[in-house]
């Protein structure tokens, strides 16, 4: 898969996020992921990679906020590598800079 930027990197995250949610329902999850997509893609933050990446990225910063990072509660890392099609260290370090720019 192509690298993105900002603008196009919106709807290709959003379709990782939909059919991740689709197998994983959790609706809150899903709700904080959509919406801190939207922030993220709306700030000047160049977010240049993997669109997969950064999806993944969401969901697990999300799933471990305010906690001990320790991965996705009922999932296995190798099947969230699985689903947005990136390995566990990209996931980790998507997240990190999830984390940093909601700290903003």
């Amino acid at each position: 898969m192509m690298n993105a930027t900002n603008g196009n990197v919106e709807p290709e995250c959003k379709d990782f996020l939909n059919r991740f949610f689709d197998s994983y329902c959790d609706d809150r999850l899903r709700k904080r992921s959509l919406k801190v997509l939207r922030f993220l893609t709306a700030s000047d933050e160049p977010l240049s990679g993997k669109p997969g990446g950064w999806a993944a990225g969401i969901v697990y910063a999300l799933a471990n906020r305010d906690r001990l990072p320790c991965g996705v509660p009922g999932l296995l890392n190798k099947d969230l590598e699985e689903s947005f099609g990136v390995s566990i260290g990209t996931i980790r370090k998507r997240a990190a800079r999830v984390e940093a720019l909601l700290a903003i």
